[in-house]
């Protein structure tokens, strides 16, 4: 049963891809992100292909949160409110795309019972299981316990040096390119694949043109 506490779990995370037409008969591909997405292109289907490759690009670069509270339950069921379900189950990246409308992508984390109710979705991954809690202070026993104290000053970092007050800082990478418009980082905490990148080039293959230019 995923808790109702906001603190239990973090908030799920949700992208939206859409192919939006515009009055002059062009059209443009959004993204929930920010993003760099294409210029205006008459080219609707080349749109969609973009669109339908910067959802997957999404998909790739997302590690699924095991404690990401269900975003179907944060929308109150509002795709299958005809069926009552607890949430429960491993936490699953799903994508959501009506081939009868063709112009909305939506990938989303949801509970494996929410998952199995939406239409128009399937699985595209599952969130690792957590990793285990190493063992506390006051853990060691045996050879351990007798190692640890029995530690001199000369296993210290040497002469002149302090010693550490905590584990070493993350180091972060440079950004790694994703197709699709986007940057992700290599390594680190905090940054997530909806960070803006370097632009990329548009579905038409040129830079800074619409395809069919």
């Amino acid at each position: 049963m995923h808790p109702d506490a906001p603190s239990a779990r973090r908030p799920g995370r949700c992208w939206t891809i859409r192919v939006v037409g515009h009055r002059d008969r062009t059209a443009s591909v959004t993204c929930s992100s920010a993003c760099v997405m294409p210029p205006r292109s008459r080219d609707i289907a080349a749109l969609r292909r973009f669109a339908e490759a910067h959802a997957a690009a999404h998909a790739r670069a997302a590690a699924v949160h095991h404690d990401a509270a269900c975003w179907c339950r944060r929308e109150r069921c509002a795709l299958h409110e005809g069926t009552r379900v607890a949430c429960a189950g491993t936490v699953v990246l799903v994508l959501r795309h009506d081939p009868a409308v063709g112009q909305v992508w939506t990938l989303s984390e949801v509970c494996a019972a929410c998952a199995a109710l939406l239409p128009h979705a399937r699985v595209l991954s599952r969130a690792a299981p957590p990793p285990p809690r190493g063992p506390g202070p006051g853990a060691l026993t045996g050879k351990g316990a007798e190692t640890a104290q029995g530690a001199g000053p000369g296993t210290g970092p040497g002469p002149g040096r302090p010693a550490p007050s905590g584990p070493a800082a993350p180091t972060v990478g440079p950004p790694r390119l994703v197709p699709g418009g986007f940057s992700a980082p290599s390594t680190g905490v905090g940054a997530g694949p909806e960070r803006s990148g370097a632009r990329r080039r548009g579905p038409g293959g040129r830079r800074g043109r619409p395809p069919g230019a």
